[in-house]
C-alpha cells in the first residue's frame, strides 16, 4: 500500500488512548483518522470513515469490542487488532483462532510486531479470514449466547485506574450502579468499575439476584427481608447493610425468600 494506513483507535480510557496514538504517530505510513471513547462511536466511526485498521478495547461499558465487531458484522468489520486487561477466556480466543490482540498495559515490543503483522495483511501478503474472526466472537459473546457465568467459588477480574483486579465472587455482598459506573462491595471495600450493572451480572452466578435497577445482592449475604411502604421491600445483608428494592423486582425478592426455606 503507497497510501498512508488510516487507523481508528477505541478505548474507553483516555490514557490508553493517548498511549496509542502516539504509538501509531510515531509510524510514518500510519494516520489515526478517529479516537472513540464508546462502542456506539467506535460502530459510528467505521461506517463513516471507513478505516483499514482498528485497535479495538474488548472491555468497555455499554457497548464492548465484541458489540462493535457484531454490529459492524464480521465479513465488513475492518482488519483489527484488540486490545484487553488480562483476561484468560479473551486470550485464549485470541490464541485458538490465530487473532493478533495487545495486552494492557501495552509495550512497545508487542505493539510493533502486531502493527507489523497488520501492515503484512493489509499489503497482501498474509490472507484475512473473516471466518476466523466470527469464530472468536462466538468465544467471548456473554452468557446470553451460550457463555456460563464465573462459578461461585472464582473471581472476577475487573478494571480499575488502568490495573486488573481479581475480586473472589464469594466476597462481594452487593454491587450498586451509579450512571456508567458499578460499585463492587466486597469484603469492606467498595470498588468502583467503569462497566455496567448488566454486563457484570452476565458475568455472576445466580447467585446473585437484580432486586432493583440499580442493585444486585448475593443471596448468601441476606440476613432480613423487610416489608417496606408501595409493595417495596429492605433486604438487610448479614453486615446490617440495607438496600432498597424496586416494585418490579418483587417476584426476584420472593424468589430470595423461597430459596431461603
Amino acid at each position: 500500500m503507497s497510501a498512508a494506513i488510516r487507523v481508528i483507535v477505541v478505548d474507553d480510557e483516555p490514557l490508553a488512548r493517548r498511549h496509542l496514538h502516539a504509538l501509531l504517530s510515531a509510524e510514518p505510513d500510519v494516520a489515526v483518522i478517529a479516537e472513540c471513547a464508546t462502542g456506539t462511536e467506535a460502530v459510528a466511526a467505521i461506517r463513516s470513515q471507513r478505516p483499514d485498521l482498528v485497535f479495538l478495547d474488548i472491555q468497555m461499558p455499554e457497548l464492548d469490542g465484541v458489540g462493535v465487531a457484531d454490529a459492524i458484522g464480521a465479513a465488513q468489520m475492518p482488519l483489527t487488532v484488540f486490545v484487553t486487561a488480562h483476561d484468560d477466556r479473551a486470550l485464549d480466543a485470541f490464541r485458538v483462532h490465530a487473532l493478533d490482540y495487545l495486552l494492557k498495559p501495552v509495550d512497545r515490543t508487542r505493539f510493533a510486531l502486531a502493527l507489523a503483522r497488520a501492515k503484512d495483511t493489509l499489503r497482501g501478503r498474509v490472507a484475512r479470514d473473516p471466518a476466523r474472526l466470527e469464530a472468536m466472537l462466538a468465544a467471548l459473546r456473554p452468557r446470553r449466547d451460550g457463555v456460563e457465568p464465573i462459578p461461585a467459588g472464582e473471581r472476577l477480574a475487573v478494571r480499575i485506574d488502568g490495573r486488573t483486579l481479581l475480586v473472589r465472587v464469594r466476597e462481594i455482598d452487593w454491587i450498586s450502579a451509579d450512571d456508567n459506573n458499578v460499585i463492587l462491595h466486597a469484603a469492606g471495600r467498595a470498588l468502583r468499575i467503569r462497566e455496567t450493572l448488566s454486563s457484570v451480572a452476565e458475568r455472576l452466578p445466580k447467585d446473585f439476584v437484580r432486586v432493583h435497577r440499580s442493585a444486585m445482592v448475593n443471596s448468601s449475604r441476606v440476613a432480613e427481608v423487610r416489608p417496606a411502604p408501595h409493595g417495596e421491600y429492605v433486604i438487610v445483608l448479614s453486615d446490617g447493610v440495607e438496600v432498597q428494592t424496586g416494585r418490579r423486582f418483587r417476584d426476584a425478592v420472593h424468589g430470595l425468600v423461597r430459596q431461603a426455606r
